[in-house]
């Protein structure tokens, strides 16, 4: 597939940089950038959508995590990558939980956040050290849930997705086509009443799987 990116950002500065790096250090072309969750989704995405999409919260009008369920319905299978100032729980778990597939501090190096698009890019998900550690905090603190049953199969294309292996690498190793692959997930999905992959990964160290 090939990635387009865009950037939802009301820092100029900060929208400007991490454009000119994402096309100076990866291969995902910069198809639209905005200052608002609004502007976005009254874009003109004639010539094609992004695919991959840095998200600030902190943004005038809607926030980013308020506006995840509006992007996510217009685009359902865009990737978000929020990226903000905000290392707090109460900020971190609303947007996984909302659809996002990865968390950035705005403090991590560009070098590192362009690692982490790449990662996202290939059908993983990324969270900046000082993130998962306010995730490893709110899982110790959590007690054992009642486990969902899945067959065998969805059993094994979990632990391949929280292995971080692609769809393909996963369609590859179970010797299925990438539509069965897609099926098994979205019925995974279903059964967990969940909609992204970070909380699939969540609930599958939890022991909720």
């Amino acid at each position: 597939m090939h990635h387009k990116l865009g950037i939802i950002e009301d820092d100029s500065t900060i929208r400007e940089s991490v454009k000119l790096f994402a096309e100076a250090k990866t291969t995902y072309p910069v198809c639209g950038e905005w200052s608002s969750v609004e502007d976005f989704l009254d874009a003109d995405f004639s010539q094609g959508a992004p695919s991959l999409l840095f998200l600030d919260i902190g943004l005038p009008g809607m926030s980013g995590i308020d506006g995840i369920p509006h992007i996510k319905k217009k685009f359902p299978l865009i990737n978000i990558i929020m990226l903000t100032t905000y290392e707090e729980g109460e900020k971190i778990f609303p947007a996984l939980c909302a659809g996002a597939c990865s968390y950035i501090s705005k403090r991590t190096p560009l070098t590192k956040v362009m690692e982490a698009l790449t990662i996202v890019a290939n059908g993983g998900s990324y969270m900046s050290p000082s993130i998962a550690k306010e995730v490893t905090k709110f899982f110790m603190k959590q007690p054992v849930k009642e486990k969902t049953h899945l067959s065998p199969r969805q059993k094994e294309i979990v632990e391949l997705i929280v292995l971080g292996r692609t769809y393909k690498e996963i369609a590859e190793i179970c010797y299925i086509s990438m539509n069965t692959v897609r099926t098994h997930i979205k019925k995974i999905y279903e059964l967990l009443e969940i909609n992204s992959k970070v909380t699939l990964i969540m609930k599958y160290k939890d022991g909720e799987i």
